[in-house]
């Protein structure tokens, strides 16, 4: 009769420390978790690059770029992507991707600035607030975004 108590007292306790033991693992990996990939803009970069800054001042500020490209003169690009994961060990899910762009004028002084993104699933330029037209720099920046999507999932 003892023994038969003894066994369900421990059989209790051993449930009891499985449950416990589950519940102190939920926080540390069932919970979402946000990923940043590639460029991180720091606070205020882009207000200290003024039109007509040179190369080495832009390199200073924002560092190396992405990659460089020489569509329709000299260009740095700044990759960056942001990914959600809602639950630990599903897929992660795209929220935010943007390509900010240092247009370079013949004597490699800053012409241009701008941070596209996606916006009503078109391509947008926040800096400037348009869509941008036709042509390479479009067909350019749509590519990126279409690749950093593909490299993301």
């Amino acid at each position: 009769m003892w023994g038969s108590r003894r066994q369900r007292t421990n059989s209790s306790s051993v449930r009891a420390l499985a449950v416990l033991f589950t519940l102190a693992l939920l926080p540390g990996g069932c919970f979402g978790e946000t990923f940043q990939r590639g460029y991180v803009l720091p606070d205020g970069a882009l207000e200290q690059i003024p039109l007509g800054a040179s190369q080495e001042q832009v390199l200073l500020v924002l560092g190396t770029p992405s990659t460089v490209a020489t569509v329709s003169g000299e260009a740095f690009y700044y990759i960056s992507q942001k990914a959600e994961r809602p639950i630990s060990f599903i897929q992660t899910d795209i929220t935010d991707q943007r390509v900010i762009v240092v247009y370079f004028d013949k004597n490699r002084r800053v012409q241009r600035l701008a941070e596209y993104g996606m916006k009503d699933g078109k391509v947008f330029d926040f800096i400037s607030r348009t869509t941008p037209t036709t042509g390479a720099e479009n067909n350019f920046v749509t590519y990126l975004f279409r690749t950093i999507k593909g490299q993301g999932s």
